[in-house]
């Protein structure tokens, strides 16, 4: 991302543009992901989703759309939680929070890459930058984008874990209290209204450290990560590695950064589901969580959706480095009228 001439709208709208597609590629997993974190002993209404491996290597360009697409297609057939998610709320159900995300994550992701490329281009020097330049920029970039991202996971987890407490009441009756009346899911408007009546503009941010304590270790990670990868793919000295390394290079420092700050992705899970089933905790705090789900749960339960999550933030970055590659930022710019110096 460094080799291009930073230009703050083209990253904008990259970033943005990454994110949108992204997203709508990999909801429902992500979907999985939270209510697979979510559920607790007492109330496991899901098993696991399965995860294909693929071994066969090519050297075609194409591999990396084949690969993401079979992997796709086997989740969404052969995945426990999705087929019970479809069974008891519909097609739709899988992208139940989708609209929020959706809106959101355009600046989310937006920020996150933008801030990270001007930081690595205000740190540089001759170009190079050291290791530990290339983590305190991601480190940045992780800081700056919990300003969008701590409302938007706040309000697509109520939305996405109002179907498992609903499919709990209708398959595992016994885990709801007798003489309960169903309550319908709320809208995103609903929730919003409702914290910042009760709650002001911290509602929104409950669970702001420890989104803080999961975003600033993954872009510490992933950002030096994707680089030194990508950097092995490029075309001689100066020249951009093809799309294709940088699309393997997202995928794989994603999925490495994304498992490796799984735990505190389950705290943040936690407390942010504002409903509970009658069977399962709550919690004060990240301290309380985490001695919560050691006692009761075990250390097991901190890796709850790792694969899940690995198989959400692989193809998102990955999108996004190709969006990258491609510069559509720039060529939806190249439009507009230049002004004369």
């Amino acid at each position: 991302m460094a080799d291009k001439q930073i230009s703050l709208p083209a990253k904008l709208i990259n970033g943005g543009v990454a994110g949108l597609i992204g997203v709508t590629c990999v909801f429902p997993i992500d979907l999985a992901k939270t209510r697979l974190q979510n559920q607790q002993h007492g109330s496991r209404l899901y098993t696991s989703m399965y995860v294909l491996s693929f071994t066969h290597k090519t050297r075609h360009q194409r591999f990396c759309v084949t690969f993401l697409v079979c992997c796709f297609f086997f989740l969404y057939f052969r995945s426990d939680c999705l087929i019970k998610t479809i069974r008891s709320e519909g097609y739709f159900g899988m992208y139940r929070g989708a609209a929020v995300n959706l809106t959101l994550v355009t600046p989310e992701k937006a920020i996150k890459l933008a801030a990270n490329d001007l930081f690595r281009h205000h740190l540089s020097k001759d170009g190079k930058l050291t290791l530990l330049k290339e983590m305190l920029a991601g480190c940045g970039a992780g800081t700056c984008q919990v300003i969008v991202t701590t409302p938007m996971e706040m309000l697509k987890i109520q939305l996405q874990d109002a179907g498992r407490i609903a499919a709990q009441r209708k398959l595992m009756p016994e885990s709801v209290p007798a003489g309960t009346v169903e309550a319908k899911s709320p809208t995103a408007m609903q929730i919003t209204r409702q914290l910042l009546r009760e709650k002001g503009i911290a509602g929104l941010y409950k669970g702001l450290g420890a989104t803080l304590l999961r975003d600033v270790p993954f872009s510490i990670i992933y950002f030096p990560l994707f680089a030194n990868l990508n950097n092995f793919g490029k075309r001689g000295a100066e020249g951009p590695a093809p799309f294709y390394v940088s699309f393997i290079s997202g995928c794989l420092a994603g999925s490495t950064a994304a498992v490796a700050v799984n735990p505190v992705d389950v705290i943040k899970t936690r407390l942010q589901s504002l409903n509970r089933g009658s069977t399962e905790d709550t919690y004060d705090g990240v301290t309380d969580c985490i001695r919560k789900i050691l006692r009761n749960e075990g250390p097991s339960a901190f890796l709850k959706g790792a694969y899940c999550r690995a198989l959400v933030i692989a193809p998102l970055f990955g999108i996004a480095q190709v969006i990258y590659f491609l510069g559509v930022g720039e060529y939806i710019l190249s439009f507009l009228p230049k002004r004369d110096n």
